[in-house]
Order: structure tokens, then sequence, then C-alpha cells
């Protein structure tokens, strides 16, 4: 007869009491902006009072910290599910896909996990592992496709970066900049010689 582990309950219950403080962070951040959340804010949304609170997260760094681990960690779940064609062209197309899916998804994580949005934040190398990890499968997956220079990935990440920045910033809920993922992803594959037929549509 096999025996059950013991649980810990308290370990389970302060682990829940966690995830609710993260997840009300996320809700004041994605209704009011990353910089309108506090503790007296989070204690209020759960109903806890506010010197409560450092009993779980220490400061409100230590808050963005959990939420900035969480997020990278959700994505590098999201990226190992993902399946990818073989022609290495359209691969790379629906890795940028993916990546604008999850960023227009949530503009605060968007702003939290890429633009250095809080001042003075800096993650803990246990929230940074995952987003390490993120790019090391990413940069793996490219040599697959045969992207194998380094400074080709870092070029791959700046065109997508940039046209998301210009799409949060002047149309968050459209898609003017996302049409022009294909041509740009076309441009990038000719510049590093990647095989396939055009992406883009034709005009």
């Amino acid at each position: 007869m096999s025996v059950l582990p013991n649980r810990d309950r308290q370990a389970e219950r302060r682990e829940a009491t966690r995830q609710e403080i993260v997840d009300a962070a996320w809700e004041i951040a994605r209704r009011d902006g990353l910089g309108a959340v506090t503790l007296r804010e989070v204690a209020a949304m759960i109903g806890m009072r506010s010197p409560s609170l450092y009993s779980h997260f220490d400061s409100k760094n230590a808050i963005y910290d959990a939420m900035f681990g969480q997020a990278w960690t959700l994505y590098l779940a999201e990226m190992r599910e993902r399946r990818l064609p073989e022609e290495p062209r359209r691969a790379v197309l629906v890795i940028a896909e993916h990546f604008f899916a999850f960023s227009l998804a949530d503009a605060a994580r968007y702003q939290l996990l890429n633009q250095h949005a809080i001042p003075g934040f800096t993650p803990s190398d246990a929230a940074y592992a995952p987003s390490v990890e993120v790019m090391g499968l990413l940069q793996e997956t490219l040599r697959g496709l045969g992207v194998t220079d380094t400074a080709d990935a870092d070029l791959l990440l700046a065109l997508c970066g940039g046209l998301l920045d210009r799409q949060l910033a002047n149309e968050p809920g459209g898609d003017r900049w996302v049409r022009q993922l294909p041509r740009v992803i076309d441009m990038f594959a000719d510049e590093v010689g990647l095989p396939g037929p055009s992406l883009r549509s034709p005009r």
C-alpha cells in the first residue's frame, strides 16, 4: 500500500496568498498602469491590511519581481508547446507572431518584461532565469532554422520590438504595425539568406 506524503497546508496557504497578491497587482497594473501598483492598493483589493503584506513580500519591487518571473515562465511554457512549420522563413514568422500575440494580449505585462518601465526595479536572478531560458531556446530554434549568427538573432528581436513599440504606443487595439510583420520577416530572411517563398501579400 502506497503512503501519500504529508501535505504542508501552511505552505500551500502561504503560496495561495502570494498568488492572490500577484494577481491583484496584475489587475491594478492592467487597469491603471504599472506605476499604480502600491502595497496599500493591493492590500485593499484582497481585503488585507497593508502591514500584513510584508509577511509575503518585503517591498513593492518584490511584487514586481514575482510578476516578472511569473510572466516569463508563462511565455517559456508557451514556447515549449509551440509547433513550427518546417519551412524556415515561415517558421520565423510563426515565432514572431507568437511573440506579438503574447505581447499585445497584455500591454502592462509587455511593459514590465521589455521596457524597464519601473524606475529602480531590477529583477532578481531567480525571476530573470526564465527569460534567460527563453533567449536560449529562441537562439537554439533559430540555429536549427539556419540563423546561426547571434547578431542576426539580435536584429530579429530589434525589428519585432520596434514594430511592437509602435503598435502599442499608437494603436493598442489595432493592427497597423502588426500587418507589417510578414514584410519585415521577409526583409530579415532575405538579409540572412533564409530560403522559402515570400511571406508578404502581393501588392
